[in-house]
């Protein structure tokens, strides 16, 4: 097996076109055709961790956190983010980031915070904007399903928990193709006017070279009209965090002693208390202070995160109890289930969890 099909697995697990524009995901080091000899799975690929993929005979580490950020200008060992860069090109080790791709997965960062804290009824707290396309077309009635069924396989006509979508209408095209054409329907240079179906369908914008190859290779015509359009409607299943329900509503000092035990964090820095009981919790794994609106516009009684700043705690406006537990607690359990979603699919070498801590905060 190749790196690369290690890299098209993960990008079934959750499209890197999901991450957010200021990430850097993907295959940051190394050459996907290589092959694949063992992957050790992390939260971040530090120095320590490309040593224990070497001792672990692992030519592939996939973390959730990106070791490259920003752009290096000179790679001369300075930093933490240099030496582990030089450490893998020199073992031949490729490094393979996921981030904010699993973060606004809806199965990813925040459900499994969900399933962690016991909550139900779970949706996306903030669904990802300017995502959905729409292709329209017009095809001979005769060709119409099987155009339709083309771009169905493609991921075409799949909205929130519904696939196959579509809208369809009958009209009349019609054409005169000229010296050069060669026309499925009719002669050069004779009018033509011909019964067809006008398909609509939306679609991730992601998806658009896939979508355009099926329509071409499927549609019968020469010269194949299509449209498509950005439009403002959100994508509700991708998105940042979490908004859902305690089974049971608890008090405030209970649902924080709960939260600080399941996630084995050190400890929790929090807002007032408000006296009331807490029942609708929305959750953002890793630094969440820019969700704090949303979680207030959708009525949550607390919202669960980490980086909070000082001033952060004072949008709480007493309606609200905001929590951080900590960045690395937040998305503690990320990386189980990466290695569990690789185990399933991989069953010809070795998956290992990575030993390493690599959380930088300490608490005493």
């Amino acid at each position: 097996m190749k790196i690369s099909n290690v890299i098209q697995l993960l990008e079934d697990l959750t499209p890197l076109a999901y991450a957010e524009d200021f990430d850097n995901v993907g295959l940051l080091v190394g050459n996907k055709n290589n092959d694949c000899t063992g992957i050790l799975v992390c939260h971040d690929a530090l120095e320590e961790v490309i040593d224990e993929a070497v001792a672990k005979n692992c030519n592939l580490v996939v973390c959730f956190h990106p070791i490259l950020f920003s752009g290096l200008k000179k790679i001369t060992g300075k930093n933490y983010v240099e030496r582990s860069v030089i450490k893998a090109i020199k073992n031949d080790i490729a490094i393979f980031a996921i981030h904010t791709a699993l973060d606004n997965h809806r199965e990813g960062v925040n459900q499994i915070f969900c399933d962690t804290l016991g909550l139900i009824n779970s949706k996306i707290l903030i669904p990802k904007q300017n995502f959905i396309y729409k292709l329209t077309t017009y095809v001979p009635k005769n060709a119409a399903k099987e155009v339709q069924n083309a771009l169905f396989k493609v991921g075409a006509g799949s909205i929130g928990n519904y696939d196959e979508c579509s809208f369809s209408s009958n009209g009349i095209g019609s054409f005169k193709g000229n010296q050069y054409s060669e026309p499925v329907i009719g002669k050069p240079h004779i009018y033509e006017e011909v019964e067809e179906i006008k398909l609509e369908f939306t679609f991730e914008k992601h998806l658009k070279g896939n979508i355009l190859k099926a329509l071409f290779e499927n549609h019968p015509y020469e010269e194949v009209a299509y449209e498509i359009i950005k439009t403002e409607n959100e994508l509700q299943n991708v998105g940042m965090g979490m908004i859902a329900e305690l089974p049971t509503e608890m008090t405030e000092k209970d649902f924080l002693l709960m939260v600080k035990e399941k996630t084995q964090t050190g400890g929790i820095r929090h807002s007032n208390y408000l006296n009331k009981k807490i029942k609708k919790v929305a959750v953002l794994g890793g630094s969440g202070s820019f969700a704090i609106s949303a979680a207030i516009a959708q009525k949550a009684d607390a919202f669960i995160t980490a980086d909070l700043k000082y001033h952060d705690y004072y949008q709480a406006e007493n309606v609200i109890l905001l929590a951080d537990i900590g960045h690395f607690e937040s998305e503690r359990y990320i990386k189980n289930y990466i290695l569990d979603y690789l185990t399933k699919k991989i069953t010809i070498f070795a998956i290992i969890l990575s030993e390493i801590n690599t959380n930088p905060v300490n608490y005493i």
